[in-house]
């Protein structure tokens, strides 16, 4: 079966169905902010911030916003301020939970790094929480433990970060090794 997928700038029409989908993934959990903080997150950064879609419906999303290295958004409140800064922080990213596990959120993850190289921006940050430090780091994140997190974020949260570079010479690399396994001659 052969899907169509499609990512695009979120969208205003879009702001319902990506507070629904953050709902389902943080349902209780501090890291719940709700549609309003959600908004201001993508006002900051419009063209960072997108939308996936599978077969024409709502599957997934990632919010990035330019934030000062080693900083992080309060997840208690919008954003009130917009940062001028090399550095994009990856905010939240998340797949409607029966689609995971499908490469849908490495998707989103490699549009988001051309999108940021695109636009010059020298890292890109974000808080591994909920157990998905390994998936971050099989993307060529590393951790920074020094950076304290407040308990918002969840007990075993961590900051991590890659240079923009790294991460789309990996993107690149990758694609390439598929591209050559697509040449090899099946049996």
């Amino acid at each position: 079966m052969d899907h169509r997928v499609r990512i695009r700038a979120v969208g205003a029409a879009d702001w319902p169905g990506v507070a629904a989908l953050e709902a389902s993934a943080y349902r209780d959990s501090s890291l719940l902010e709700g549609r309003a903080a959600l908004e201001s997150r993508g006002r900051a950064s419009p063209s960072t911030c997108l939308v996936l879609h599978l077969d024409g419906r709502l599957a997934g999303y990632v919010l990035a916003l330019p934030y000062p290295a080693f900083r992080y958004p309060d997840l208690s409140r919008p954003e009130r301020t917009v940062f001028r800064s090399p550095n994009l922080h990856l905010h939240d990213l998340v797949v409607a939970e029966p689609l995971r596990g499908r490469g849908l959120g490495s998707r989103l993850l490699h549009r988001l790094t051309a999108t940021a190289s695109a636009q010059r921006y020298r890292r890109v940050s974000l808080i591994a929480v909920g157990g998905m430090e390994t998936f971050w780091a099989a993307h060529g994140y590393l951790t920074h433990r020094e950076v304290e997190l407040p308990a918002s974020y969840g007990e075993n949260a961590v900051y991590m970060s890659t240079a923009l570079h790294d991460a789309h010479a990996g993107a690149e690399a990758t694609m390439r090794r598929k591209q050559a396994d697509d040449r090899v001659p099946r049996p």
